[in-house]
C-alpha cells in the first residue's frame, strides 16, 4: 500500500472515529430515550466501518489510524461544552454524517480501482444507511440539510 493511499484511508478512519465519539457523546446528552438508542446504533455501525478499514490497512502491511485528529479532539471538547437540545444534536450529527459520506465518496473517486477502493465501496451502504437515518430524523424535527 502506498503512503498516499494509507494517508487517505487513515484520514477517513480519523474522521469516522471523531464522528463515532460525537454520536456516543450525543447519545448521553439527548433527552429522548428512543433517540439515545438510535444514536448508539449509529455509533456501533461506525465502529464496524472503522474496524474493517483498520483490518484492511493492516492486511496491506500498513499502519491504521487508531485516534482522531488533534483538531477533532478540540472540536469534540467544544461540542461537549455547548448546551444542545435533541433537535440541535440531530442537526449537528446529520451535518457531520453528510461530510463523512462525502469524504468517502471523494476518496473512492481519487483512488481508482484497487483493494482499498473495493473496501471503501463495501462501507458505502452502511454509511448511506446512517446518513438516511439522520436525514429522516432531521426531517422529522424540521431541520433542513
Amino acid at each position: 500500500m502506498s503512503h498516499a493511499i494509507q494517508h487517505l484511508c487513515n484520514g477517513l478512519i480519523r474522521r469516522s472515529i471523531e464522528l463515532h465519539a460525537l454520536y456516543r457523546h450525543a447519545a448521553v446528552r439527548v433527552s429522548e430515550p428512543g433517540l439515545r438508542t438510535v444514536l448508539d446504533e449509529e455509533a456501533q455501525s461506525l465502529s464496524l466501518v472503522i474496524a474493517e478499514l483498520q483490518i484492511q490497512i493492516r492486511s496491506h502491511e500498513g499502519t491504521p489510524a487508531t485516534r482522531r485528529r488533534m483538531f477533532g479532539a478540540v472540536r469534540h471538547r467544544f461540542n461537549a461544552l455547548m448546551p444542545r437540545n435533541d433537535d440541535q444534536w440531530i442537526r449537528l450529527l446529520a451535518r457531520h454524517e453528510r461530510m463523512l459520506l462525502r469524504s468517502f465518496e471523494r476518496a473512492i473517486a481519487r483512488l481508482g480501482p484497487g483493494d482499498m477502493t473495493s473496501e471503501l465501496h463495501r462501507q458505502l451502504p452502511r454509511l448511506h444507511s446512517i446518513d438516511l437515518d439522520m436525514h429522516s430524523l432531521a426531517k422529522a424535527v424540521g431541520v433542513g440539510r
